[in-house]
């Protein structure tokens, strides 16, 4: 399968979404920023990680549903 178009960015919010969960259950990259820094920066979120994960999910699930119309 080939992604294109908006279909890039919603892929990248769900690899996001997928990051954003492995740091709440934990786990933590070496380097560069965390995708809870990432998110909030880029999507104008705030709260905790898991306020922000909560309202990233919602977000990444309308961008999916508006690709499927």
């Amino acid at each position: 399968m080939i992604i294109t178009g908006n279909q890039i960015d919603v892929f990248r919010m769900c690899t996001l979404r997928s990051a954003l969960k492995l740091e709440l259950k934990g786990l933590r990259m070496s380097r560069g920023a965390t995708a809870y820094s990432i998110i909030k920066k880029e999507f104008g979120l705030k709260g905790t990680r898991e306020s922000v994960y909560t309202q990233f999910c919602e977000m990444c699930e309308q961008a999916k549903q508006e690709l499927e119309v």
